[in-house]
């Protein structure tokens, strides 16, 4: 029998190259697509040898082709982090406008179903508290961080535009915050951030007051709970991550313990429009697909954390100590 054929787009970045991983485990044929603006081929590079792996390197935002048949797209190519988007803005919500577009379209011609990358931004500066799908949200659509959060909303709006008009078979991910081996060192997210600067001996900068709540979810639940929703019959959206809640300061403390270095703390103004409290309300995960995450913080840092130690350049004097 034909191995099953499934098109990840940013297949070369953090969630992208954990999906293709799954995929290949579960017998499908991957196709990974990637500008590599923001990804990796070092995050792909174990798969390049396999004969039901291949690689495009091409940008979504212009005309995208994929000879023979397609049974699933998931579109994950997008910048993810501020420090990214903020810096190409104008791609960011290419991607998430016209890179939608043409994978619709896509899936259309070959009959695929498709399933989009959308995120907790969506909800902005919530008001409501944990955030569930039925709340509509509260983003600022000319701030800076307007082009990610509404290139977002625009896809899901798009996305649920085909499933009605053209009958197509859609599925909207809303994904919170998530970590785990191949975060990029630099992207600018605060656990990279604090686990960089933890193993470079250096203060850990806390933007704000370090009141502000995030909860996340370890990369191997998200992609879990991704696969379940692909292969579910539900096509409304549905909240992806980890309820369990926790500031900014208490996770300063958590890394520093982790890590075994002394807290040190430098606090920088807090970015304009940057959400005050982010915690998923998954209700609707655990009745749809039956899914919960199962890896705690403790064992999802510690995993992390080996993999950040390959990474980051520690100072000779700390390798001493």
């Amino acid at each position: 029998m034909a191995r099953k054929r499934v098109l990840v787009t940013g297949g070369a970045g953090f969630l992208g190259s954990h999906l293709c991983d799954r995929f290949i485990a579960e017998g499908f044929h991957v196709i990974a697509m990637d500008n590599l603006i923001t990804g990796n081929l070092e995050n792909i590079e174990h798969l390049f040898k396999l004969e039901q792996f291949e690689f495009y390197h091409h940008d979504v935002s212009k005309f995208v082709h994929v000879p023979g048949e397609l049974d699933y797209i998931l579109h994950f190519a997008s910048p993810a982090s501020p420090i990214d988007y903020l810096k190409i803005p104008i791609q960011t919500l290419k991607v998430g406008s016209l890179g939608t577009h043409n994978l619709l379209g896509l899936a259309k011609t070959k009959g695929a179903r498709m399933l989009i990358a959308s995120t907790s931004e969506v909800y902005g500066d919530p008001l409501v508290h944990p955030q569930s799908e039925d709340y509509w949200g509260n983003v600022n659509p000319v701030g800076p961080r307007g082009c990610y959060d509404e290139a977002k909303r625009f896809q899901e709006a798009m996305t649920m535009a085909y499933h009605m008009h053209h009958g197509l078979e859609t599925r909207i991910v809303r994904i919170f915050n998530t970590y785990g081996p191949r975060m990029r060192l630099d992207d600018g997210r605060v656990l990279p951030a604090f686990l960089s600067q933890a193993l470079r001996g250096e203060p850990l900068s806390i933007f704000g007051d370090g009141s502000q709540t995030r909860s996340f979810c370890y990369v191997d639940d998200l992609v879990e709970g991704i696969y379940r929703l692909l292969l579910s019959d539900y096509h409304m959206p549905v909240n992806i991550g980890n309820p369990s809640e926790i500031t900014i300061r208490q996770f300063a403390e958590e890394i520093c313990k982790l890590t075994g270095v002394e807290l040190n703390i430098e606090y920088q103004p807090l970015p304009t429009d940057d959400p005050q409290k982010r915690q998923p309300d998954i209700t609707l995960a655990k009745e749809v697909l039956g899914w919960e995450p199962k890896v705690d913080r403790a064992e999802g840092l510690q995993r992390t954390l080996e993999y950040f130690k390959q990474k980051v350049k520690v100072p000779a004097e700390r390798m001493m100590n």
